[in-house]
């Protein structure tokens, strides 16, 4: 039998934000490898299964780990927050695996994304076209960054922003909302989410001037939305334009 690496996505981190296949492949595998904080909150939820875990930035390490592990005859189970094929472990998985010409099978179990989880508690506003962009210039650099901010607003899709601060890019939301300002010439509604799905959770509805000196941080997801994005009773909605026809 071929051995099998599921690349699990378990959602914001709650057993209620994770989808029945990803709780059942979690609950069958042998052993669950992950990122260290991640694997503290299935611990909890999981506390009869194997775990082993690397500390961030040892994505490669952790995939030759979960490797490793199933050539040994192991079910394995590859976690990633939020969905595992978006910003997740999916991808680089398989290219380890085919760098490694290893006889594994990838099996991915898609789960609810940070975008949608923290979309659901503002409102609606990614109920038309909208685009995905993270700030972190740690893998990309903050000039194509830049460059995808800039095309995004001018072609006025919704913007939902992934790590939008840290202590070392304390300013780079603040350079985010004045590019887009630039673009998109107009205020716009804003909204921000932090610890979407996860104790602390907290949302708030604002324009694009309030957004520039929010405090956000790494688990705070941001929506800046289009012209057509408005506030209804305090939630952030974007018309998807049915009442028009």
């Amino acid at each position: 039998m071929q051995p099998t690496i599921y690349a699990v996505g378990f959602g914001p981190g709650d057993v209620l934000h994770m989808t029945t296949q990803a709780v059942s492949v979690l609950e069958t595998v042998d052993v669950i490898v992950g990122y260290t904080t991640y694997i503290q909150l299935l611990q909890e939820q999981f506390p009869d299964k194997q775990f082993r875990s690397t500390p961030m930035r040892q994505e490669i390490d952790r995939c030759k780990l979960a490797v490793s592990i199933a050539l040994e005859g192991k079910t394995v189970a590859l976690v990633s927050s939020g969905d595992s094929g978006i910003y997740g472990m999916t991808g680089i998985l398989l290219e380890v695996i085919a760098a490694e010409q290893a006889d594994v099978e990838v099996i991915a179990v898609p789960g609810v994304t940070a975008a949608s989880a923290a979309a659901a508690i503002l409102g609606a506003p990614l109920m038309h076209d909208f685009a995905v962009i993270s700030l972190s210039d740690l893998l990309t650099p903050w000039e194509k960054i830049e460059k995808r901010l800039r095309a995004a607003a001018a072609a006025d899709f919704v913007i939902c922003l992934y790590n939008p601060s840290s202590k070392k890019r304390s300013d780079y939301l603040k350079r985010a909302c004045q590019i887009i300002f630039e673009e998109a010439g107009q205020e716009l509604v804003c909204g921000v989410v932090k610890s979407a799905g996860r104790e602390g959770e907290c949302a708030e509805v604002m324009y694009l001037s309030e957004l520039e000196e929010y405090p956000a941080d790494m688990f705070t997801t941001v929506f800046i939305g289009n012209s057509e994005t408005r506030i209804i009773d305090g939630r952030m909605v974007t018309p998807r334009g049915y009442q028009n026809i």
